[in-house]
């Protein structure tokens, strides 16, 4: 049974969750985030509760969204040089979570390194609460650049997220199924220890999306909108039956944005090909149905264990 058949769908259903992340990360991204909520051209979002620009994003959603799915993007990392952020946690010590100049780490690798359970453990409630307290109706959590599953040195922290998660009653991205990309091998211990980790989320009531997909972060040199555009439709014709989440990093491309990130044209990108009529079609062609990360949550809440 997979997670679409658990929400009363059949089990032939191709389901998408279009998501949002970094909601919160400057105002060109929270204001092209806005447009495609309100075009019902994504499902959801997630808010970055450590950059300075989430209380405008909170604002903003309250004031244009105020029915769209919104997550925490529980962000532990502060990768940009020039627009660094840190811990929320004021309850007790951060010194694992951040250098001596405050921010957060620049890499996964070094967070991974030196991050202290507890520690990490207490900033996602902090985030959770914040977002809380802007009175925002959180439907789901997830995780900036991956920080929680251990990619780099395999000590993860998802059983920590897992009571975080299962503490709030929030769903949870991690897939219930990996999915090979780019022609790329997926070495047999990863696969191991996911299937150990999805085992424990449902053990804990936490529900999980069956796939994960979404277009390369980066940019390749000779990568147009046209190129990117017919490789996003091919990923979209051959989604497979179940809950899929597309990770998306859609933004307005200003100079505010270029003053800091690295990748700014294809997150540009990005907000084009989901407002892209073609794109649009492409769904409706193939029968893929929108939904959001409420769904989810309503479904978890229903579990009894």
């Amino acid at each position: 049974m997979n997670t679409a058949t658990q929400l009363g769908y059949g089990s032939g259903d191709r389901l998408l969750i279009v998501n949002a992340d970094d909601f919160g990360l400057c105002k060109s991204t929270n204001d092209g985030i806005l447009l495609l909520l309100e075009e019902n051209a994504i499902s959801s979002t997630t808010i970055m509760m450590t950059c300075p620009w989430s209380e405008d994003a909170a604002a903003s959603y309250a004031l244009r969204t105020p029915s769209g799915d919104i997550g925490v993007h529980w962000t532990l990392t502060s990768e940009w040089n020039g627009y660094r952020w840190g811990p929320l946690c004021r309850t007790q010590p951060a010194n694992t979570l951040s250098g001596r100049n405050g921010w957060f780490p620049a890499t996964v690798g070094e967070f991974e390194k030196a991050a202290a359970p507890e520690q990490v453990r207490a900033e996602l409630i902090a985030q959770t609460e914040a977002a809380l307290a802007m009175g925002l109706p959180i439907t789901h959590a997830d995780n900036h650049m991956g920080s929680l599953y251990g990619i780099h040195t395999g000590q993860d922290l998802l059983p920590v997220v897992f009571d975080v998660c299962a503490m709030y009653g929030l769903p949870f991205r991690l897939p219930r199924q990996l999915q090979p990309a780019l022609g790329r091998k997926i070495p047999k211990e990863l696969e191991r220890r996911a299937r150990q980790r999805v085992r424990q989320a449902e053990d804990n009531g936490i529900v999980l999306p069956d796939y994960l997909t979404g277009l390369e972060f980066h940019r390749n040199s000779d990568e147009t909108y046209d190129t990117m555009k017919a490789a996003g439709i091919e990923m979209l014709r051959g989604l497979l039956p179940g809950v899929t989440e597309w990770i998306s990093h859609p933004s307005h491309v200003t100079e505010e944005l270029r003053s800091f990130h690295g990748e700014p044209d294809k997150r540009g990108m990005e907000l084009a090909f989901w407002r892209d009529p073609d794109v649009r079609a492409v769904l409706d062609e193939e029968k893929i149905l929108l939904i959001g990360w409420n769904e989810l949550k309503r479904l978890q809440s229903s579990l009894s264990f």
